[in-house]
């Protein structure tokens, strides 16, 4: 079963007919919120607002254990994650969709395993490519279908947030090969891996990243929210075509 997470920009799906809610108790804490069950073109998927339906909960304290487990436990097998980012290639502007390949991970203090008690001996994962390709692959074919222009592969920074980064920083991030930055894509990509998740993102980039292009001079927060408006419903076009083509 497909689950998808919403981030900023998509508490939730406007093509999602719902049929349930359901409150999941996890050995990590609460989710982020209820998941809500339903279909896109008759096929049940399960939608998870990251950061909670009022969109209350700040990057940094996301419980990213309670959630991967919570849609694991329902018998999801394949997640799509969509994230806002900023671009920081000069080619990235605002309305750039997205389907990262590599991750780079800035943040600090998150939870970020499942084997952290002593109950567990110390477990590996290979996290050579943190994106899981068949998905990444299925994604890439529906925005063909969909006549929708998207970007293959990227590297996306993550940060800690939930302040944007410093001019400065963002030098540092492209210094070390990151294409796009956004706040939420670490752990939640690992620990995907680690419970056996296959997992990708869209990364739908709202802004120029600090002192890049538009945001040369500061990032304008109130045009954020209009390119997030025209570019969600994008998103949630491409996801009715990734549903459909999954059930032929």
């Amino acid at each position: 079963m497909l689950a998808i997470i919403g981030g900023s920009g998509l508490t939730q799906l406007a093509n999602l007919e719902v049929t349930r809610r359901q409150v999941v108790r996890t050995p990590y804490g609460e989710p982020s919120g209820a998941l809500t069950f339903g279909t896109i073109r008759k096929t049940e998927v399960i939608f998870l607002a990251r950061h909670g339906y009022g969109h209350t909960i700040p990057p940094h304290e996301v419980n990213y254990r309670a959630n991967i487990w919570a849609l694991h436990s329902q018998r999801a097998t394949d997640v799509v994650s969509v994230a806002s980012v900023g671009g920081i290639r000069a080619d990235l502007g605002p309305g750039t969709l997205i389907v990262p390949d590599q991750i780079i991970d800035y943040t600090w203090n998150r939870m970020s395993t499942f084997y952290s008690s002593s109950d567990h001996s110390v477990t590996h994962i290979d996290f050579t490519f943190p994106y899981c390709e068949q998905l990444r692959q299925r994604l890439l074919g529906a925005a063909a279908a969909a006549g929708e222009e998207i970007v293959s592969g990227g590297t996306y920074a993550a940060t800690q947030g939930p302040r944007l980064e410093t001019a400065a920083e963002i030098n540092r991030l492209e210094r070390d090969g990151a294409d796009i930055v956004g706040m939420t894509g670490m752990p939640e990509a690992a620990l995907a891996r680690e419970i056996g998740l296959c997992y990708a993102a869209i990364a739908v980039v709202v802004n120029y990243a600090a002192g890049r292009g538009a945001s040369a001079g500061g990032v304008k927060l109130e045009d954020i929210n209009a390119v997030s408006q025209q570019a969600m419903a994008r998103v949630r076009s491409l996801l009715e075509t990734l549903v459909m083509l999954d059930g032929d």
